[in-house]
């Protein structure tokens, strides 16, 4: 999910990533809720979805001609810090994991599709549960909400929309995880 969401946000799905989104099975074989719901949405987004709409909307919403409508960058929207702290407590986490942003890759690491490969590297490297919790709860979860509600709220958003509904039930259901977590850890 991790992967799928920062591409989304990356780039402009081409003509086969719509098809595959479109094409594949249900995120939970006979669940049901908002992630359901939502990714159910977002498959029938891709099926009547053009390329090079979805490309204009999204370079519109998050790339811009001068400005973007929509900044992808999580700091913009941490209310708690300054957005540089953040930025800078960000670059020092991912340093002691032996971390960095690519030489060819010219987004700060505060990008939404940066901090979901950040997510998606903890998984499959079998990180701890408590290295992936700090993360979620610093750098992710704070910025996705407002991040979500910028898009809800942007006059060109309407693919976004979708690809937002899906993101944001998905990091519910990933906070709700981190929860019983704790829960469960703090009862035994």
């Amino acid at each position: 999910m991790y992967a799928l969401i920062g591409r989304l946000f990356y780039a402009a799905p081409d003509s086969n990533l719509l098809a595959e989104i479109g094409q594949a099975g249900a995120s939970n074989e006979g669940a049901s809720g908002e992630l359901q719901l939502a990714w159910q949405a977002l498959q029938d987004a891709c099926v009547s979805a053009s390329p090079t709409v979805i490309k204009q909307e999204h370079d519109i919403l998050f790339v811009g001609i001068g400005k973007a409508e929509v900044t992808p960058y999580t700091s913009h929207y941490v209310t708690h810090n300054a957005p540089d702290r953040h930025l800078v407590a960000l670059r020092e986490q991912l340093q002691r994991w032996g971390l960095a942003r690519s030489s060819g890759v010219f987004e700060v690491e505060d990008h939404v599709a940066g901090l979901c490969d950040v997510m998606r590297f903890l998984i499959e490297e079998q990180m701890s549960l408590a290295d992936q919790r700090l993360f979620f709860e610093r750098y992710v979860y704070p910025g996705m909400p407002p991040l979500g509600t910028a898009v809800m709220a942007a006059a060109s958003a309407g693919f976004y929309k979708r690809v937002v509904a899906f993101a944001n039930a998905f990091f519910e259901v990933e906070k709700a995880a981190f929860e019983m977590d704790d829960s469960t850890t703090r009862n035994h």
